[in-house]
């Protein structure tokens, strides 16, 4: 038997970066992981795009776009006199490509729906699961991963309030969706990082470049991550599992995939993640390794044609974008609205009014660009003190570091409601 050659030094064509390297085969091996092979089945932006018809990009983009903006942010630090080590440096980028490896299909919308562990939780489970798989070479990127490595300047590479994350997921996100309002100068902000004190800092140059960085993520969070539309679809999805839940749960048969299946039948613990307890023959973290978005969106297609009206009707609505009526208020409604509401989807549309709730969705909406109460971003002054990026800048941030809370109410187009 002939053994070849396999070259892992890859490059890789990047619509938002160009050409990306892949310097490190353990990143290349991981990559080729089946856990990683998932994430081009789960969408970055779930269900936007019913909203932006481009935003059809994958998790697995925006895991290789972030560990390119790390590789780049360790050569800045590193010229800078900031000692990186080469295995510190492959830590940490393989730290921020595992990072969403434990996302639920369309990214955050289903995480408390199918599984209710947080999506945070099952990556650092699937990459203890990869650790053990990899004879233990990735110990030192979960330390960075769970903040528990001296290095506290490497953590907040991956996870901070100016981190890998938020670079990438702010350009990639407006180039797919066109919302140029999310551009922001990532080259100027890289090349701007410092370390003061092991912490993650910014050069007082660039304090322009981050006051467009937090101007930048509040507009995306408004115009696309909590666009009214997106946000009316993704609660149409969410009661459209629970409705298949509590079908499958009377005994109902259903049309799922397989892996689906699973789910249905089962709800998983921490502890069972934990366990990784086998079921059929297969893992749990396997199993949650298969659940993709096609797995839903197929299921969904089935569901349109089912016997229950509840199921089959919320189906036909999101399969054929025909999604409820939002409303955004400063208040929640009022208890004698919903009730007068629910009245007239129980005489119109259900004819139960044990199941008019699926069809009336409340909720509230949160945005908020800059947390100064939490991890703040430390601007470094010429003369070697530090300052938060609240009180450095020279224009009002009141707008950013204020928290916005919106309420919302969704229902069928159909009803004629003031």
């Amino acid at each position: 038997m002939t053994d070849y050659f396999i070259n892992k030094k890859k490059i890789i064509n990047d619509p938002v970066f160009g050409f990306i390297n892949l310097q490190s085969e353990l990143v290349f091996d991981l990559i080729e992981h089946p856990y990683m092979q998932r994430l081009r089945r789960i969408k970055q932006l779930g269900l936007s795009f019913l909203v932006y018809p481009g935003a059809n990009h994958s998790r697995f983009e925006h895991a290789l776009g972030a560990s390119h903006l790390m590789r780049q942010a360790i050569s800045v630090l590193r010229l800078k006199g900031h000692e990186i080590s080469d295995e510190e440096a492959d830590a940490v980028t393989v730290a921020i490509l595992l990072h969403d490896i434990g996302h639920a299909p369309f990214s955050h919308v289903l995480e408390n729906t199918l599984v209710e562990i947080p999506h945070e939780t099952i990556s650092l489970l699937m990459m203890n699961e990869l650790n053990r798989q990899f004879n233990g070479k990735l110990e030192l990127a979960i330390e960075i991963f769970k903040n528990h490595y001296k290095k506290q300047f490497l953590h907040q590479l991956v996870a901070s309030q100016l981190d890998m994350d938020r670079l990438d997921y702010l350009s990639r996100d407006s180039f797919f969706t066109g919302v140029a309002e999310g551009i922001v100068g990532i080259d100027r902000i890289i090349k701007m990082l410092t370390v003061w004190n092991d912490q993650l800092a910014v050069d007082y140059k660039g304090i322009y470049s981050i006051e467009k960085f937090l101007i930048a993520r509040r507009l995306m969070y408004w115009q696309v991550y909590l666009h009214k539309t997106v946000v009316s679809a993704e609660f149409l999805l969410i009661n459209i599992l629970k409705r298949a839940r509590e079908l499958w749960s009377q005994g109902e048969t259903l049309f799922t995939t397989p892996t689906l299946k699973i789910f249905l039948d089962n709800r998983f613990s921490h502890d069972d993640f934990s366990q990784n307890m086998l079921v059929k023959e297969k893992n749990v973290l396997d199993w949650y390794a298969l659940l993709d978005d096609n797995d839903i969106l197929s299921s969904v297609k089935e569901w349109q044609s089912h016997p229950d009206h509840v199921l089959s009707k919320l189906s036909q609505n999101l399969i054929n974008r025909k999604l409820f009526r939002i409303k955004l208020t400063e208040r929640p409604v009022s208890k004698k609205w919903m009730e007068k509401t629910l009245n007239q989807i129980t005489n119109q549309i259900t004819n139960d009014k044990n199941l008019s709730p699926y069809f009336l969705m409340t909720g509230e909406i949160i945005n908020s660009a800059y947390n100064r109460h939490t991890e703040n971003i430390k601007i470094l002054f010429k003369n070697g003190k530090v300052k938060d990026m609240g009180k450095a800048s020279d224009i009002n941030l009141s707008v950013l570091t204020k928290t916005v809370k919106k309420y919302f109410t969704c229902y069928p187009k159909e009803l004629d409601i003031n």
